[in-house]
């Protein structure tokens, strides 16, 4: 899936700039950098030591850190390298797998397109980006859109049972995350790994992504549900009976991300997989650029 979906997201980063000619004052935002970040200088200060990896110039190694070691090489990296970066997640989990009509995405085929594209989009405007909890340095350029579909590859193949939830890890004041789920997860467990980032200063937008079935519940009659976790089965001899209460347990759960995110100041995104993926590229890549705005004002 990752070179097939690598194509579609470049592609579908290709028709935005069209939608965004009106948008002046969105695009100058983001050509000065997502962030309004002020450019690396001498004086920036240090962030912390990382191993050095593979792309690095040798000219970034820090000699003395690394004489500490009997066999790594430690890269010094600034606060700005850190902080001027947007770290991208992908909900890859089983119950992603899920399309209940034929020619439209699964909703993991569709978060990974969405991912992609940001990026692509984020990379041509001069980011850096790199995969959430991957330890990779944030790049920018094609080459890191391809990267990160290489991560998403390897993820899907060596992970077993990839989480339902972004890792919580340490990042940079004002450093960003797009993380792109189903967002079906119990609302604790989704609030306390907001909240580990937004101790830490880091802005945030979290897209939900959900096939028409889970929002419309279109079953009638006696149908068996299957989960694509641990969640077994459950039959439901009359759904319609039912659909109500499920329409109002989703709306809880959209109500209780909105209440997770807009204390800390971050964007909620909603995105059903039947709609046009452009409609959600753009609206998510506006927010970034006016809440980097907002911030740097």
């Amino acid at each position: 899936m990752a070179l097939s979906t690598l194509q579609r997201s470049i592609e579908l980063a290709g028709t935005l700039p069209a939608l965004l000619v009106a948008a002046d004052r969105v695009a100058a935002t983001v050509i000065q950098g997502v962030h309004g970040r002020r450019r690396v200088g001498q004086g920036d200060a240090f962030w912390q030591f990382r191993p050095y990896r593979s792309g690095d110039s040798l000219g970034r190694v820090d000699w003395r850190r690394s004489a500490r070691s009997t066999r790594d090489l430690f890269v010094r990296e600034t606060e700005w390298e850190a902080a001027a970066s947007v770290w991208l997640w992908r909900d890859a989990s089983a119950s992603m797998d899920y399309a209940s009509l034929k020619g439209i995405d699964t909703k993991a085929e569709r978060a990974e397109l969405l991912t992609l594209a940001l990026a692509s989009l984020l990379t041509d405007a001069g980011e850096r980006v790199a995969a959430l909890g991957s330890g990779a340095r944030p790049i920018t350029g094609r080459i890191a859109v391809r990267r990160l579909a290489e991560h998403f590859a390897d993820e899907r193949r060596v992970t077993k049972t990839p989480p339902s939830l972004p890792p919580t890890v340490p990042l940079s004041t004002h450093a960003t995350v797009v993380l792109v789920s189903d967002w079906l997860d119990p609302l604790p467990g989704i609030e306390a790994m907001v909240r580990h980032y937004v101790g830490m200063g880091v802005r945030g937008h979290i897209v939900q992504v959900l096939d028409p079935a889970e929002e419309d519940l279109p079953f009638a009659g006696h149908v068996k549900f299957e989960g694509l976790e641990t969640e077994g089965q459950h039959t439901i001899r009359r759904v319609e009976a039912v659909r109500g209460a499920y329409g109002a347990k989703l709306a809880a759960q959209r109500d209780g991300l909105q209440r997770i995110a807009r204390p800390a100041g971050w964007t909620v995104h909603l995105h059903r997989t039947d709609k046009p993926p452009q409609t959600a590229l753009l609206a998510l890549y506006l927010a970034m650029a006016d809440l980097a705005r907002v911030n740097a004002a």
